[in-house]
């Protein structure tokens, strides 16, 4: 992270107490029957503090001893300034809010998948958005569709490693298991699902006690990030980067795509005790897009001392929790996020947070020091998106200092002023739940895709579906694809038919394998032409060898496995 510059600016931060807080804050306070949920950190024994959370007026659900921290409900308005005085607690925050909820919120991922006015403009020009298969060597049916494989050299690669013996976690929203390109690579045994449904976000429970079993995927994020990484070369569909190697699934993300701070802990601390070898996170941890420490950070907006320190502690977890899975030789690699922000910059915008429970996020100006996580922690590699001509896509966030490496993610709108702009195959095709298809409207109930975004293969009647997405969590996964193929090809047999390597010695091939690429001419990318507004343009710092944009380079398999 590089130092904090001078703010050109004075502004005023309005405070508020804890006990004044939001309107909101104020009305679960007065609630003396609405259960809510924390999570509660805490010192010594665990007996110690389940003892002094049930006199706060709280109730254990879970531990995670590794890391000291409880799953807590209580029914009190005042629990959180109960037990943040007792000795054995070192702080407590909401975990998420049971009832303060409402059905429609908006997607995490909405904006991955392209609008209906979008594309109903593709369609507008179907000559134009039909996809035009490449050439290619692969057995693999949809290959040709795959410009992101092509990009990176996957298929080179894969002469000399196909990712066999290598863990990969999934942490998103589940894995669809069932699906053909993921069945032969999933791993039921170890796989686990740390979420349970909210109705009032998620829609109806689909299992008993609202608990989806660990090989299902209702929203289909967690399919689509699998795809990429190790969909199988079994002559159906698509196929990964690392085609061999095995998928965990340490599901931490709701249906709706929020990921709350107890199931992100637990998922990154069972990723260490079992010891995965790269795991992907294609998230932010909610309700705040950047965790602040002190309200020296704010240079704008409102903020109340209970708000203060739930991103204290929102911090302290995270960053402990990805500390304690790195340190068990878990390579851990996060999208840089959609924002299009300049992390870098001195000063963030943030307007969504806290973005859960809805409706109570307030606008704010936050110094570079509050970390979006868990993609800023000192150990996770963070990654920008670049549409097929290589370009970095207007929404991806990046900074030089933040983003360590680029890679494909999809750009919508690459090759402005071709017949190639704003088609589909600017996205990177995957493999998607067809249930989560036809309830988003991707597919008709029979399960035939809508538009040119989704495509369906079958073969000796079995089928699956796969569609087109855009962000910086389709990039994410290429990188995490080829950490695989690096850790079969230059890392140590565990004596089991797998192989482990150190993730300092992954970053560091990774880096030193990726393709350069150079600032813009100019230094600035411009995406006005595009349609976009100015504040999409992208000053980008540093030179071929490292910068803003694209990091150390795009990724490239081929050369980080010879």
């Amino acid at each position: 992270m590089l130092g904090i510059l001078a703010v050109a600016c004075t502004t005023v931060v309005a405070t508020a107490s804890a006990a004044s807080g939001t309107p909101q804050d104020a009305a679960q306070s007065a609630s003396s029957g609405a259960t809510t949920e924390y999570v509660v950190a805490y010192s010594g024994s665990e007996q110690a503090a389940t003892a002094a959370i049930q006199a706060a007026g709280g109730s254990v659900k879970d531990v995670t001893a590794q890391v000291g921290l409880a799953l807590v409900t209580s029914t009190d308005g005042a629990f959180m300034d109960k037990v943040r005085t007792r000795a054995e607690i070192r702080g407590a925050a909401k975990n998420h809010s049971v009832g303060t909820s409402r059905l429609g919120m908006p997607h995490r991922f909405a904006g991955e998948r392209l609008s209906a006015a979008e594309r109903a403009q593709a369609a507008r020009d179907a000559s134009a958005s039909a996809d035009a298969s490449t050439s290619t060597t692969s057995s693999e049916p949809l290959a040709g569709r795959q410009w992101d494989m092509r990009m990176i050299d996957a298929e080179a690669a894969q002469r000399t490693a196909t990712g066999k013996g290598v863990d990969v976690g999934i942490m998103d929203t589940g894995i669809d298991a069932r699906h053909p390109d993921i069945a032969p690579n999933f791993d039921a045994k170890r796989s686990r699902n740390f979420t349970t449904d909210i109705p009032a976000i998620d829609g109806p429970c689909e299992y008993r006690g609202c608990k989806d079993p660990a090989n299902v995927d209702n929203d289909g994020h967690g399919t689509h990030v699998s795809g990429i990484i190790a969909a199988a070369d079994n002559h159906f569909g698509i196929g990964g980067v690392a085609p061999d190697a095995t998928l965990v699934n340490v599901r931490a993300g709701q249906d709706s795509g929020y990921f709350f701070l107890y199931e992100t802990v637990k998922a990154l601390v069972y990723s260490g005790d079992i010891h995965l070898d790269v795991v992907n996170m294609s998230f932010y941890t909610d309700p705040w897009l950047y965790n602040c420490t002190s309200r020296d950070e704010y240079v704008s907006g409102t903020v109340t001392d209970s708000e203060l320190a739930e991103q204290r502690l929102i911090s302290k977890l995270l960053l402990g929790a990805v500390e304690y899975a790195h340190s068990r030789g878990v390579t851990l690699v996060a999208a840089a996020g959609n924002e299009h922000t300049d992390l870098a910059a001195p000063t963030r915008i943030d307007e969504t947070s806290p973005d859960y429970p809805p409706d109570t996020a307030r606008p704010r100006v936050v110094k570079n020091t509050c970390l979006n996580l868990p993609s800023e922690a000192p150990q996770v590699i963070s990654v920008s998106s670049v549409g097929p001509s290589g370009t970095k896509a207007d929404y991806s966030s990046y900074g030089f200092g933040d983003v360590e490496i680029a890679a494909p993610g999809g750009y919508y709108r690459d090759y402005v002023g071709t017949p190639r702009f704003q088609t589909a195959r600017n996205l990177v095709l995957s493999s998607y739940p067809l249930q989560a298809a036809i309830e988003q409207g991707l597919a008709d109930p029979k399960g035939n895709p809508v538009d040119e975004f989704s495509v369906k293969y079958c073969r000796d009647g079995k089928c699956g579906f796969y569609t087109y997405l855009q962000g910086t969590s389709m990039a994410s996964p290429h990188v995490v694809g080829v950490a695989a193929l690096i850790i079969q090809a230059k890392g140590h047999s565990t004596g089991n038919g797998g192989y482990a390597l150190d993730p300092r010695t992954v970053a560091r091939v990774l880096a030193n394998s990726a393709d350069d690429h150079a600032c813009p001419v100019g230094g600035v990318e411009i995406y006005t032409d595009e349609g976009r507004t100015p504040d999409y343009n992208a000053r980008c710092r540093g030179n071929a060898d490292y910068n803003g944009l694209y990091g150390e380079g795009i990724v490239d398999a081929e050369d980080a496995v010879d």
